[in-house]
This record gives C-alpha cells, sequence and structure tokens, in this order.
C-alpha cells in the first residue's frame, strides 16, 4: 500500500492536503466530504458511506456521499455486511438486488473503541484489491483522529456550559422560588432584581411589554428611581438578534422617538450602560432591561445569563395571564351554564302551559334559537326574528317576553299585513276624536296598549312607507303623537319585529326604509324551517294533539306508526302552522281513534325533501319576485280577475293581495278594467 502510494503524485499530494482541511473544522459532515475527496484522487468509487453508531450503540448515523441534508438514521439490525466494526472487509461480489456489485469498508476505533464504518462502494463488481484495502484503512485512521478531536471539542464545549449551568442553577431556583404562587410579578419585582443580581450584575431592572407598533411600555421596574413608562422606536430599531447592548449613553445615540431628551434622561439618572433581551409571551414581548451606571458593564457573555433570567420572569408573565385567561373561562362557563339552565327552566315552565305560548322542542337548531332568545332577553334590544312563514316567530316573541323584565306587562301582537294602511297606522299610533270621519272618539294605539310590555310586529315588511317613517321616531326618540293628535307621548315598549321576507333584499329594492332595518337588526334571530329539525315533529305532534283534545272536549287522539313515518317523510313547507292545521283535521275525521296516514292531508307533490331544495342547484339564477308576479298574474286570469277569490287561492288575505299588485303593478288586467 506504501509502495502505492508513493508511486502516486497525486495520491501523495491528497494525503497530504487531508490532515490540514479535517483539522480546519468540527462539523462531522464537513470532516466526511474533505474525506471524501481524497478518497475519489486515490480509490475509484461510486458512493461513499459514513456509518457513525450513535451513543446507544443502537444505531447507525449515516452520511453518504453528497447528502448535504444532513445524516439519516438506519439501524444495525438493517445494516449492509461491509458494516463490519471489528475488522475491513472486501466484497468483489456482493448478493442481492442492490445497485452496488463490489465495496471496501474499514473500521473507524479510536483507543480501540469502535466509532463506526468507513466504506466504498461500485456498481462494477472485482474493482478491488488488498493493496485497496489498505488505503481504506489508512483513511479510516484519518478519519478517526479527526472525529476523536471533533469529539474533545465537543467534551470541552459541554464542559463549559455544565460548568456555566451549575454557576448560575442555584441563583434561579432562588428565583423561581421568588416568582413561584405570585399571580401580579410586578409585586415582588425588587426581589426578582436583587436575586438577579447574583447572576448578573446590575443598578436597575424594568420589565416592558413590546407591542407590535413599536411601542415599549415599561410595566415594572426594580424602584422608582427612573421614572419612564413609555417609549417609542421607530419602524426597524429592533435588533434582529433581539437583544441591544448599549455600551455608554454619554458617546451612543440611541434612535428613540419618545419621550424627547431620551438619553439626557437616561444620563441625568445616573445610567451608562445597558443590556435588554426579549422573549416571546403570547400575542407581545416580554423585554427585560438591565441597567448598569458604570459604562461598558455589559458584554456579549451576559446575554445568555440575561435570557434565562428573562425566560424565568417571562414564565411568570405566561403564568399570569394563563391564570386569567383560565378565569375568564370558567366565567365564561359559568355564564353557558346559568344560561342554559334558565333556557331549561322557561322551557319548562312553558312546555306545562298550553295556547299560543307553549314552547315544544329539543333540536339543537331549536335550542340555540332559545338560547339567544333568553340572553337577549335580558335586556330591552330591539329583536328581529326571521324564518319562513309558521316556523313560530311568535312563540319565540312570547318567550322573550316571558323571560324579561317586562313578563309582568302586556304582550301586543299586531300583523302589519292584515290590516290596510290608515288602519294600521291607527290601530298601531292610536287617533284622536275627529282624525278621520267615523272617529267619534279617541282610541289609544297599539303602541300604548304595550306600555310597559311588548309590542311585536308580524311581517314587519308589509308596513307602509308612512307608518315606516312614523314608527322609526318611536324606536329613535322613544316618542309618538295619536293621529289627528299634537301631544307627544311616550313609548315605553320593547319591539319584537318579524319577517319572512328577506329584509336586505327589501331594502336594496326600496320597499323598507334602511335606517328602519338597522334599527330593528340589533339583535337578529333567524328560526329553522321544521323540515331542518326534524327531530321536533314528533314531540310537537303530542303537544298539538294535547291541546287539540283539550279543546274538543276528549282525550288526545295517538298517531299509529304509518301515520308517524308519513309524519316525518313530509317536508312541511307550512312549517309548524301547516303540522298543527293537519293535526286538527286528522284530530276530526279519526273520530276519537287512533290517526292513521289516512287521516293526513298532505300534499303529495312537496312531499319529498328535495322539492323545496333552492333553485340554485337547478338553475343559474332564480328571481323570487320575478316568480311571485307571475304566480300571481296567472292566478288572477285564471279566476277571470276575480280578486277575493285569487287571495284564497293564494293563501293570502285580501290586504296581503292589495299589497303585493300594488308592489307589482297588478291593480288591473291587461286591457281594460274589471
Amino acid at each position: 500500500m506504501t509502495m502505492k502510494i508513493q508511486g502516486n503524485s497525486e495520491a501523495l499530494g491528497a494525503f497530504h492536503d487531508l490532515l490540514p482541511a479535517l483539522a480546519s473544522t468540527l462539523d462531522v459532515g464537513e470532516i466526511f466530504r474533505h474525506l471524501t475527496r481524497v478518497a475519489t484522487r486515490v480509490i475509484p468509487h461510486d458512493e461513499a458511506n459514513l456509518a457513525l453508531l450513535t451513543e446507544d450503540g443502537v444505531q447507525f448515523r449515516e452520511y453518504v456521499t453528497g447528502n448535504n441534508a444532513g445524516p439519516r438514521m438506519t439501524r444495525r439490525a438493517t445494516c449492509c455486511p461491509l458494516r463490519n466494526l471489528d475488522e475491513p472487509q472486501l466484497v468483489n461480489d456482493i448478493p442481492g438486488d442492490g445497485p452496488f456489485r463490489a465495496g471496501i469498508s474499514a473500521p473507524v476505533r479510536v483507543q480501540d473503541q469502535p466509532l463506526g464504518v468507513l466504506a466504498l462502494l461500485a456498481y462494477q463488481p472485482r474493482r478491488y484489491s488488498c493493496d485497496d484495502l489498505a488505503v481504506v484503512q489508512w483513511l479510516a485512521d484519518y478519519l478517526a483522529i479527526a472525529l476523536a478531536h471533533q469529539r474533545l471539542s465537543e467534551s470541552t464545549r459541554q464542559a463549559a456550559v455544565e460548568h456555566e449551568r451549575v454557576a448560575t442553577i442555584e441563583g434561579s431556583m432562588e428565583l423561581l422560588r421568588t416568582i413561584s404562587g405570585v399571580l401580579d410579578i410586578r409585586t415582588v419585582f425588587p426581589q426578582i432584581s436583587e436575586v438577579a443580581n447574583k447572576m448578573l450584575a446590575h443598578d436597575f431592572l424594568t420589565m416592558s411589554f413590546h407591542d407590535r407598533d413599536g411601542t415599549i411600555k415599561i410595566e415594572a421596574a426594580s424602584s422608582d428611581e427612573f421614572q419612564l413608562r413609555r417609549i417609542v422606536k421607530p419602524n426597524g430599531s429592533h435588533p434582529p438578534e433581539r437583544f441591544l447592548i448599549v455600551d455608554d449613553f454619554a458617546v451612543k445615540s440611541i434612535p428613540i422617538v419618545e419621550p424627547r431628551g431620551f438619553q439626557e434622561l437616561v444620563l441625568k439618572a445616573g445610567f451608562r450602560s445597558l443590556l435588554t433581551v426579549q422573549a416571546d409571551a403570547g400575542a407581545q414581548e416580554v423585554g427585560l432591561g438591565f441597567w448598569s451606571r458604570r459604562p461598558s458593564a455589559f458584554s456579549l457573555r451576559d446575554v445568555p445569563i440575561a435570557r434565562r433570567i428573562s425566560d424565568h420572569v417571562t414564565l411568570a408573565v405566561s403564568h399570569e395571564r394563563l391564570a386569567t385567561a383560565a378565569r375568564s373561562v370558567a366565567e365564561a362557563q359559568a355564564r353557558a351554564e346559568r344560561l342554559e339552565a334558565r333556557v331549561h327552566a322557561l322551557t319548562s315552565e312553558l312546555a306545562r302551559q298550553s295556547g299560543p305560548g307553549r314552547v315544544v322542542g329539543h333540536s339543537a337548531e331549536w335550542l340555540e334559537v332559545l338560547r339567544k332568545a333568553t340572553q337577549v332577553a335580558a335586556t330591552n334590544t330591539t329583536v328581529l326574528l326571521a324564518g319562513e312563514s309558521g316556523t313560530g316567530k311568535e312563540v319565540v316573541a312570547r318567550f322573550i317576553h316571558r323571560a324579561s323584565s317586562r313578563a309582568n306587562g302586556p304582550f301586543i301582537a299586531l300583523n302589519c299585513a292584515a290590516l290596510p294602511e290608515q288602519l294600521l297606522e291607527s290601530e298601531l299610533f292610536g287617533y284622536e276624536r275627529g282624525a278621520f270621519t267615523g272617529a267619534q272618539q279617541a282610541k289609544p294605539g297599539q303602541i300604548e296598549l304595550a306600555a310597559r310590555g311588548v309590542l311585536f310586529l308580524d311581517e314587519v315588511t308589509e308596513m307602509s312607507p308612512s307608518a315606516q317613517a312614523k314608527f322609526l321616531r318611536v324606536l329613535q326618540e322613544r316618542e309618538f303623537q295619536r293621529l289627528g293628535g299634537t301631544k307627544k307621548l311616550t313609548a315605553d315598549v320593547r319591539v319584537i319585529a318579524a319577517t319572512n321576507r328577506d329584509l336586505r333584499q327589501a331594502v336594496s329594492r326600496g320597499d323598507f326604509r334602511e335606517d328602519l332595518f338597522y334599527r330593528l337588526q340589533v339583535f337578529e334571530i333567524t328560526l329553522t324551517p321544521l323540515r331542518e329539525r326534524r327531530s321536533d315533529i314528533l314531540p310537537l305532534s303530542d303537544a298539538f294533539l294535547q291541546d287539540i283534545g283539550q279543546a274538543f272536549g276528549r282525550p288526545p287522539a295517538g298517531l299509529t306508526h304509518d301515520a308517524r313515518d308519513a309524519l316525518l317523510a313530509y317536508a312541511w313547507p307550512g312549517n309548524v302552522r301547516e303540522l298543527h292545521n293537519v293535526l286538527e283535521r286528522a284530530a276530526i275525521l279519526c273520530q276519537g281513534g287512533l290517526i292513521t296516514a289516512d287521516h293526513l292531508t298532505l300534499d303529495t307533490a312537496p312531499r319529498s325533501l328535495a322539492a323545496l331544495a333552492p333553485q340554485s342547484s337547478r338553475a343559474s339564477v332564480t328571481d323570487l319576485n320575478a316568480m311571485e308576479r307571475t304566480t300571481i298574474a296567472q292566478v288572477l286570469q285564471d279566476v277571470g280577475w276575480n280578486k277575493s277569490l285569487a287571495a284564497r287561492r293564494l293563501g293570502l288575505s285580501r290586504t296581503q293581495l292589495y299589497v303585493r299588485l300594488r308592489k307589482y303593478s297588478l291593480e288591473q288586467p291587461p286591457g281594460g278594467n274589471r
């Protein structure tokens, strides 16, 4: 082997360059790359592989030629046959399906202790000789020297770190004892400074919170000798290393925006140097400032100690914030539990009653509506109930009234679509004697009758523009006037409005005042249609049958299995109101017996839920107004423009029909009057 090296000037030059290169670095990956560059010049190979034993001796940490991503781990049990830790190996015909056919390896040992294996691999068989085996062993010995040097340096570094750790652990433990169990670290900050002084000498200690906009707010100080509460630093002034050393305030200028004359204030207080470190504490950064009256009191060697102290303080701050957050969570949970208990108590109380205020249902959607209703009931906030017709908006309105402080006051309900424009205003605001023809005596309106109680306005979208303007004043100023009157009256009412239409679209069309919309929509509750809370169908059915039986003076009718299945399968376009009507008719038809599916008059067309699916799933654009206008026009044509008959076919009152006729300009048939 010596003869082979001596006869090869390139190989000799490579080995002469190897030791200085290996001595210049302590990184194992870099050591391996230097070695493989020499190995390439001495022995041809397709891959170089260094496998070093891990501390537990169970795995190899593997380095491969060209692998710059760091070492990979392989288990000893699955390693290749060339990884012999006791003696060199030469295999010119490697068995198996792997790409390599020849290989040569040598153990890497220091003082007879195995560190790993160096292997060179080739794709072609019979590439290596015994001379090559000796060269690889020589390379492995060079590598062992470099690794021994690296490990010795690492041990020295670890010893220095351990010495520093032992030197500061007593101070750290004392610091932890000082801050443990304290929820407001500001109360013990002078003691923290006293303990920290044993690890890092300073004359004054500050703790600050660093906002993302550059503002530094000093939250605590070890004494009151330096009154500085707020510092604003310009953008980009935070050092990227997250620490700052000022050797001498008398020499170095610090770019501080506020307070003006910052350095003069510092020097006047007697401070010459500063070391600050920053650490994350949630959404803010905590900064610890060590101030000294000596110039150049701090150096880079003090930064690790300062960071250790800062870590303890930041931990205490985080503990304080976690405790505060825990209290907030506990309080929120207690409020939620009280709310749930209140909902349950009110629901149980109202479920025992009969009539329009009865509350029945246990679906998640319905319970969420009741939770919101209970939350808003405790206030005098105006409520807007939105949802399809028949979903139980008046039931929710009565629930809010019952749960509020106005429970002992009246509950007045007014359907805005059931009255013509003039009659609606007189019913709402009242009138004075002689206000109009037939006004023989003064009459209070529904607002007055609802004093100290709740005024429920159903179908509020049908309110005329004139009534909207007058009612807006009621909500804004809490005052109104009777028709024909001049005296201002106080409106001591809580307003709950309901609509089965999209008020936002009505505002965009100009049919509803925007300012009134925002006054009504302070707290909006949307009621889910019955088809989307099907678990409430059977409980509602049982409750309705009890009420119906009581009204008929006989025991409540029961439901057969096929009737229950039919109720659950139906889509209920008319929601809860339709369910009540269907059951009332069935209770009459069954003549006191069980209600079967045949007694249920359910339309077959809307039976499936697909029939009520949004049209957007079958067509790109749907204009609901155009559909409504087309439907009304077709019905009017079918009945020969008999508006009373058309209203009955459409399921509307005459007033509701006339409102829509004006809206769509359908008051007269095409081609003449009728």
